[in-house]
């Protein structure tokens, strides 16, 4: 039995502010390719997910930033969200840990809350500048969303959730990501927010029916009977029904 085509996915980021534009885009404009695609978060692990992930003959593409592209990326996305009317505050990340959003945002997931975590934690980011590895601002939002605030706090200690997560990562690495947002459908890989049209474009086509073909067998033209025409000349008064070019 052929395998299940593996869902259209996209990979995002809560720390990401170009993962928080496609979001926004997908949730906006293309809301059925969203509500169908696999949701896959992607972080920069703490030492016990990096070591765990090497345990699995996993590295993933992982490099500091250089001064010159945060300061480039703190440009580039102020003059984007200003160009789509969306007010933006840029949080001060100290001493980040990743896993306390990722991992609640799996926590989430468990009570079919993912998307509205996911809404709630890219405002609080974004738009109100607030410290999303800080373990209360986590448990306030899972509390607005309606999902378990001490379980969402303490995400990043549960061995279940962080094997979950390691799973994430790992199809990331599968899925030959090395960065965020990047989006899966089928062959076709896609990476940055700008890139959100032709994910949906791939999505869409991947899923359109195929086209109706006709299997029945194809009858013999027939050649109307040539009146007057002896047998000697009926034989050679073969009609060529090819159009030109010889390709019938």
């Amino acid at each position: 039995m052929p395998r299940k085509p593996r869902k259209p996915r996209w990979y995002f980021s809560l720390r990401s502010p170009y993962s928080w534009f496609a979001f926004r885009d997908l949730l906006e404009r293309y809301p059925d390719v969203l509500a169908d695609a696999e949701w896959i978060p992607y972080w920069e692990p703490d030492p016990a997910g990096e070591k765990a992930l090497l345990d699995r003959d996993v590295r993933l593409p992982v490099v500091p930033m250089s001064k010159a592209k945060n300061l480039y990326i703190l440009q580039d996305t102020k003059r984007t969200a200003t160009a789509r009317g969306w007010g933006m505050t840029w949080p001060v990340d100290r001493t980040p840990h990743w896993e306390v959003p990722h991992l609640a945002y799996l926590a989430a997931v468990d009570e079919g809350l993912g998307r509205a975590f996911v809404e709630a934690v890219y405002r609080a980011r974004w738009t109100q500048g607030r410290n999303i590895s800080d373990r209360q601002v986590i448990a306030e939002i899972a509390a607005q969303v309606g999902t378990d605030p001490v379980r969402a706090a303490g995400a990043a200690d549960d061995p279940r959730l962080r094997e979950r997560g390691l799973d994430c990562l790992v199809s990331a690495y599968r899925d030959d990501a090395f960065g965020v947002p990047y989006f899966v459908s089928g062959r076709d890989r896609f990476w940055g927010a700008e890139r959100v049209p032709g994910w949906v474009d791939a999505v869409r086509a991947a899923r359109a029916p195929e086209p109706v073909r006709d299997h029945s067998p194809v009858q013999p033209e027939r050649i109307p009977a040539l009146v007057g025409f002896t047998a000697a000349t009926r034989s050679a008064a073969v009609v060529d029904h090819s159009h030109a070019g010889g390709c019938g």
